[in-house]
């Protein structure tokens, strides 16, 4: 598998490493940052397996979620990045951030830098996003990447409506 690494002005979404996981059990124990991902904090072992998860994805699928970091501090601030395990509706582009991260812009810029990765490297002419209907913050970056609604779906027990967008046309 290649290591694929992406930077912004300020973001640099990065490889998974181990040290990673405190910081992102931190984010996976608030229940703001996880009201609308499973609708309730995870535990230290939901944490690690959700972890495992998302290194595995890049595994079994050569793409994933990149740990995010501030380029400025090294600080972790989340994930950004792609699934589309077994079952799942789509291609899909999504991001979790820490609490302390949220309205500096971080999702929209480390996400557009995604999609243009998933258009122009991957070759997808279709990237979906699965947000909770009362995720406004999710909702808003969706739109600032040109998404827009196209239906509804339940995903693992919880109502999400399907946002997309297209290749831009060359």
């Amino acid at each position: 598998m290649d290591e694929v690494q992406l930077e912004t002005d300020r973001l640099l979404l990065r490889m998974w490493r181990e040290e990673d996981f405190e910081p992102y059990a931190k984010i996976c124990e608030d229940e703001d940052v996880m009201r609308y991902i499973g609708g309730k904090p995870y535990n230290r072992l939901e944490a690690w397996r959700h972890f495992a998860y998302l290194i595995g994805h890049w595994h079994l699928r050569g793409y994933g979620h990149w740990a995010v970091e501030e380029k400025a501090t090294g600080n972790f601030v989340g994930r950004i990045g792609f699934l589309n395990p077994a079952g799942w509706p789509g291609f899909e582009i999504g991001w979790t951030l820490g609490k302390e991260s949220w309205g500096k812009g971080y999702a929209t810029e480390g996400a557009d830098r995604a999609l243009q990765y998933a258009f122009n490297e991957l070759n997808k002419d279709h990237v979906i996003s699965l947000i909770h209907p009362e995720n406004r913050a999710s909702i808003r970056v969706a739109e600032r990447l040109g998404e827009k609604p196209e239906g509804s779906a339940e995903v693992l027990g919880i109502p999400v409506i399907i946002y997309g967008v297209d290749r831009p046309a060359t």
